[in-house]
């Protein structure tokens, strides 16, 4: 089973399966500086050598993140960017500084023309609507880089050589991959749960029209109520004020030239798509040849939202450095006490916005419910009464502690009602289970005597269950007939020919699968499929091993340069 969901995601989760690897190849977050007591000078003066660079020096680390951002946008597309956490490019950049530092190592030359021509054809990025090469999407994205080097600081030369350097990289984990031993076993339990051929007929309980009469006692709400240990506790709260920095009223004194907005635009083409009348009316009624895209038309109708997107973008961070200056200025004055902290608000003028207390997993629309905020809120105490600058949709907050609130457990009577429902609906759960039983062994008797599963449902009675027979073709897991969920499929398990399984419980439903037919597969080494399985599965098994050999290189590295004293 586990070498079966190895082969699934990675035939069915490329992407993501590629870049979750460099999480789990480089297990620790990347931190500049990290050390303990060493002052900021200190920091820049003592290198941190990691495979040719310096984690102490700003210029490697940004040369680092910035080549594994482009690497993962370029493979998996710039809208991957947005799915994947800080922390997990950080890892997989050094990941890739690792391959590199082995290709150099290995003496292994840079990319031929015909090499990158064949990644570059490979690339998410370059990819259209089918998935396959799009000149007009490889054209548009040199065209961006060309009209804008200065503000990105990015040229096409660079991300040719980064492409170059992925196939350098790819090249490593090649050689890096050793053989993988597969235990015959394990390819025929896998045969065999993809490939036995199945004829079944199901007999289906809708578990909603399932609705017996439940009147519980007072003694038994209790007894419930004591058993759910924390179930309804009142959760840690805290309780913050936050100290607005809107970023609406500053956008009127913005002001931004045409080649600032046309830039913006280049930048970010994703954030601006063409209003449907304007890409209908631009697309011909039957064009012969697929027109060029005309990238000032598309700019053109969109202009002002893209003014209005960079005059707000500008604003934000205007709000963000209001709230910086005021969280130095607070630190500067020494006020950490609550009373020095409310006399520098209050002589400047600023106002404090109380928020009634809240958990970390419900924080409140004020702070647009973000769970970052409520992380932060939940990091502030009496020793830090004042948070660090953190941006909203609508500009800036700095929060202010006021109150720690412990969980509670509350009294049975104040939430009664909730105690109330979920013993209904725990013991109608368990009542449709004990139906089940009992309509199998009806089911089970009607079934031996030679009757069809249609027939089995129709003589079933009692138990309150309503029942529906459904017969399916013959399928196997690989060839999975329609109407074949996984509920049906987890009921098969060691399912003989002639047997019924348990009721297989589902949110919404029971289900009974009865073998009609079972026919095995052949999972002889004649079988192509036990060879195409064999190949696959020794793939990932060598994969693992050079994974662990590239976890341990990066590791003893880190641990090399590792600051003093951590």
């Amino acid at each position: 089973m586990i070498t079966w969901i190895q082969k699934y995601f990675q035939h069915h989760f490329k992407g993501v399966f590629a870049v979750l690897l460099g999480v789990l190849i480089v297990a620790f977050v990347f931190t500049i500086g990290a050390g303990g007591g060493t002052s900021s000078s200190d920091r820049l003066s003592v290198p941190r050598p990691f495979f040719g660079y310096n984690l102490n020096l700003q210029s490697d680390v940004q040369k680092i993140s910035r080549e594994a951002e482009i690497s993962v946008g370029l493979r998996y597309g710039s809208m991957m960017m947005f799915q994947i956490g800080a922390e997990q490019l950080q890892m997989f950049a050094f990941n890739r500084t690792a391959m590199l530092h082995l290709a150099d190592q290995w003496h292994i030359p840079p990319a031929t023309e015909e090499e990158l021509k064949k990644q570059i054809s490979g690339l998410r990025e370059f990819a259209g609507q089918d998935g396959k090469f799009d000149q007009a999407a490889y054209s548009r994205y040199r065209d961006r880089l060309k009209a804008s080097p200065r503000t990105s600081g990015l040229t096409e030369a660079d991300v040719l050589r980064v492409i170059s350097d992925d196939v350098r990289a790819e090249k490593v984990q090649k050689l890096l991959v050793g053989p993988g031993y597969v235990q015959p076993f394990e390819i025929k339990n896998y045969l065999n749960d993809q490939d036995t051929l199945w004829t079944i007929a199901t007999a289906t309980a809708d578990y909603t029209a399932f609705k017996p009469e439940i009147k519980p006692t007072d003694a038994e709400l209790a007894q419930f109520f004591e058993q759910s240990g924390s179930r309804y506790d009142t959760p840690p709260r805290v309780a913050v004020s936050y100290l607005e920095f809107p970023a609406l009223p500053l956008v009127a004194d913005i002001k931004v030239t045409d080649e600032e907005v046309r830039k913006f635009y280049d930048q970010n083409p994703a954030r601006f798509p063409k209003p449907a009348d304007a890409a209908k009316a631009a697309q011909p009624a039957a064009p012969a040849i697929t027109p060029a895209i005309d990238s000032s038309a598309d700019f053109a109708a969109v202009r002002a939202q893209v003014e209005s997107e960079l005059k707000l973008d500008r604003a934000r961070k205007l709000a963000a450095k209001a709230a910086s200056d005021t969280q130095l200025a607070l630190h500067n004055a020494g006020a950490k006490t609550p009373a020095a902290i409310e006399a520098f608000l209050a002589e400047r003028k600023l106002t404090l916005k109380a928020l009634p207390p809240f958990a970390r997993e419900a924080a409140p629309l004020e702070l647009s419910g973000s769970p970052q905020i409520a992380a932060e809120a939940f990091s502030l105490n009496k020793d830090r009464l004042i948070s660090d600058p953190l941006a909203t949709p609508t500009g800036a907050v700095l929060l202010y502690w006021r109150e720690s609130l412990p969980s509670t457990k509350p009294l049975l009577q104040n939430v009664r009602d909730a105690v109330t429902a979920d013993y209904i609906e725990s013991e109608r759960r368990k009542r449709f289970i004990e139906a089940g039983r009992a309509v199998k062994a009806q089911l089970e008797a009607r079934l031996k005597a030679g009757d069809t599963m249609e027939q089995a449902v129709a003589a079933a009675s009692g138990a309150g269950l309503k029942l529906e027979a459904k017969a399916f073709e013959p399928f196997s897991a690989r060839t999975r007939a329609q109407g074949v969920d996984q509920t049906i499929l987890g009921a098969l398990g060691r399912l003989e020919k002639g047997r019924l399984s348990d009721m297989v419980s589902a949110a919404d439903k029971g289900v009974f699968v009865y073998a009609l037919e079972k026919k095995a597969p052949d999972t002889s080494e004649a079988n192509p499929l036990y060879v195409d399985a064999r190949t696959q599965f020794a793939d990932d098994f060598g994969s693992f091993a050079g994974n662990a050999y590239l976890r341990e290189l990066v590791e003893q590295e880190l641990k090399r340069s590792e600051p003093k004293g951590q």
